[in-house]
């Protein structure tokens, strides 16, 4: 598939995927990542989101504020998640397209059924720590295979019985944070080359206007309902990719 096509898959995803965001608050990568490996190889789908998910994670972290108290809060996730997903990419190169389609819809599947019905205990301030640790390594591992974290992210978030306001704020900036090393792995390993790197560049654009869209007619919208539906969606989406990297 040649760039232009590209861009006019990745304009049409990325431009519901932002929607998707917009409306609803979550989705960018599981949406875009699971509808793109439907047509282009698992490596490509993810080199053409990153610059998408780098920019309207970083608008999104500079329009809630509280940047400094967010990562004096979660610096030790952080810290993890990037090292993390670095190494991942590194040793996983050479992983077969199957192992990749297999990650990335276990990471769909679970994304969604923790946003769904799984009711997360909560945590207690003192193992917060060995927590930051532990779903930081598991979030690193999936996000370098597959491009999508956001599960363990927002179980161990939903654990720590954050308010809303700092719930957005944390995911945010640790889908921004992570969304940044993995850029500098695909790069390092050649999977995002020149032509994907321009194409995902101009994606930035539909990504934006899905998302100003979605923000826009949010309120028009049954939030709770659109939201399970959606999910049912995405966990339609990660089952098929289960399927295909098993069979």
């Amino acid at each position: 598939m040649g760039p232009v096509e590209l861009f006019a898959l990745g304009a049409a995803v990325l431009l519901v995927a932002g929607a998707i965001k917009g409306m609803v608050g979550i989705g960018l990568p599981a949406a875009s990542i699971s509808l793109l490996t439907l047509a282009v190889e698992p490596r490509v789908a993810i080199a053409l989101v990153l610059l998408p998910m780098v920019v309207s994670n970083g608008w999104q972290v500079w329009q809630m504020g509280g940047i400094g108290l967010a990562l004096r809060r979660y610096w030790l996730f952080a810290a993890v998640l990037a090292g993390v997903i670095l190494l991942t990419v590194a040793l996983s190169a050479t992983v077969p397209d199957r192992v990749i389609f297999l990650a990335t819809g276990l990471s769909i599947v679970l994304f969604s059924a923790v946003n769904l019905r799984f009711e997360v205990p909560e945590l207690g301030l003192r193992f917060d720590r060995l927590a930051q640790g532990v779903f930081g390594a598991v979030a690193g591992v999936l996000g370098g295979l597959s491009g999508i974290w956001g599960a363990p992210m927002v179980i161990y978030l939903t654990a720590r019985r954050v308010p809303k306001d700092e719930f957005v704020r944390a995911t945010g900036l640790l889908i921004f944070l992570g969304s940044v090393p993995l850029t500098l792995g695909y790069l390092r390993q050649g999977l995002l080359t020149a032509e994907l790197a321009a194409v995902s560049a101009l994606l930035v654009v539909p990504t934006l206007i899905g998302f100003t869209i979605g923000a826009h007619v949010r309120g028009r919208l049954s939030n709770d309902g659109f939201r399970r539906l959606l999910l049912y969606v995405f966990l339609f989406l990660g089952l098929n990719l289960v399927r295909k990297g098993v069979w």
